[in-house]
Order: C-alpha cells, then sequence, then structure tokens
C-alpha cells in the first residue's frame, strides 16, 4: 500500500527530520510504501499549505496520508477542519496517524471491521483537532494577556520582536527623502518590502514636508 508523508513545523527553527525518521520506521514496520513526502514549515492553523495541498493533488484513492500526529496535520478552526477532513475523504485516503493506534487498523482491516475502526479513529481524530484548536487558542490567549500585563506594569514596555532591518529602513527613508511624490505602494515595491513596513518607518520620522500618502493615514 502506497503511503504519503506529511511533515508540518510552526517555524524555520523547527526541524521536522526527527518526524520523518519515525514515520519511515513506522511505515517499514506496516509494509506500507513511501511514495513521497511532502515537508514544510508553517503555521497548522492555516488551511493554504502548500505541500499539503500538492499531498492532497497527488495522492491516489485508498493510500495512506499519513502524519505522526493529528496537531501536525491540523490546528484549524472548525470550519476549515471539516473542509480538510471532506477533501480527504473525497480523495479515499486512509488518515493513518502514528500516536493514534485506532488508526493503524486502517492499514490493514477490511469489511465491517474496517468500517467499525473508521467510524471510530475519525471520532477520536475529531476530538483531537478539536483539543489542538483549543490548545492553540489557548496558548495565543496567554500571550496577548501576558502582554497586557507588562503593559500595564510599564506602559513604556515594548515587546522584544525581531529586530528591524537598518539597511532596508535605511532604504525606506532614503526613497522617501528623495521621492516626496510616491505612494507607499511604489516605494514599498522599490523597496521590497510591505506597505505597512513603509507606514511603520514613516511614523517614526520627524514631521517634515508632506508627503503624497500622508492623507492615506488620515
Amino acid at each position: 500500500m502506497n503511503a504519503h508523508l506529511y511533515l508540518r513545523a510552526s517555524t524555520k527553527e523547527q526541524d521536522a527530520s526527527r518526524a520523518r525518521i519515525a514515520l519511515e520506521a513506522f511505515a517499514a514496520d506496516k509494509g506500507l510504501t513511501i511514495v513521497d513526502v511532502y515537508a514544510e514549515n508553517i503555521s497548522g492553523t492555516r488551511l493554504d499549505r502548500p505541500q499539503l495541498l500538492a499531498l492532497l493533488d497527488t495522492a491516489e484513492k485508498g493510500d495512506v496520508l499519513l502524519v505522526e500526529s493529528v496537531d501536525r496535520l491540523s490546528r484549524l478552526s472548525q470550519t476549515d477542519w471539516d473542509t480538510l477532513k471532506a477533501t480527504i475523504k473525497a480523495k479515499g485516503l486512509r488518515l493513518v496517524v502514528a500516536d493514534l493506534p485506532t488508526s493503524h487498523m486502517l492499514v490493514e482491516a477490511k469489511g465491517i471491521t474496517g468500517q467499525i475502526m473508521d467510524v471510530i479513529n475519525n471520532m477520536l481524530i475529531d476530538l483531537m483537532a478539536t483539543m489542538a484548536r483549543l490548545d492553540q487558542e489557548k496558548r495565543v490567549e496567554r500571550i496577548r494577556q501576558g502582554l497586557e500585563n507588562k503593559r500595564a506594569a510599564d506602559p513604556e514596555w515594548k515587546p522584544v520582536g525581531k529586530s528591524k532591518n537598518a539597511a532596508k529602513w535605511e532604504e525606506v527613508q532614503s526613497l522617501m527623502e528623495k521621492h516626496p511624490a510616491m505612494s507607499a505602494d511604489q516605494i514599498a515595491k522599490l523597496a521590497d518590502c510591505g506597505v505597512a513596513t513603509v507606514y511603520r518607518i514613516k511614523r517614526t520620522l520627524k514631521p517634515t514636508a508632506p508627503h503624497m500618502f500622508d492623507r492615506e493615514d488620515a
């Protein structure tokens, strides 16, 4: 039976190679033939994941979609999770989760046993997907509350986020000074940065002659 491995890490700093080794060993133990591996560094809260979509497009009916755990596949909202489940079902794929033993039987189980295990497995995967989503929401809420508490204790406090790219800031400032008639979109394209970055840099500058996109701030 053919298997498609899906590996996901939330950030570029995280490494999915450990999970790949574990899943390759799992596939070998279950007699699965790995036909391809899809890995990406992207949030599980997003449905539009290029590698996941590529897997769903390539896999054929009866193939196994193999993941390490449900939260590697989904931290999606209920609506997006329902969409993903429907897509997997429409493709006729068998979703096997390495750390969910009930799903392992889908590799071989057929007939009435396979149908029963499919129902049980779907219920458990739904439960785990919900838990993964709630865990994500709680984490975001804890971060938000933590930031609010720090600001309340020290109004001057600012989060230490990613340090600004000094060279990029200087480039944007230079473009704004040399081309005051340019729009924020035009400057952003020339500097290869986001429009929001242009406005953020503008707000840090001392008031000078009105710029063409000043009116957009109103």
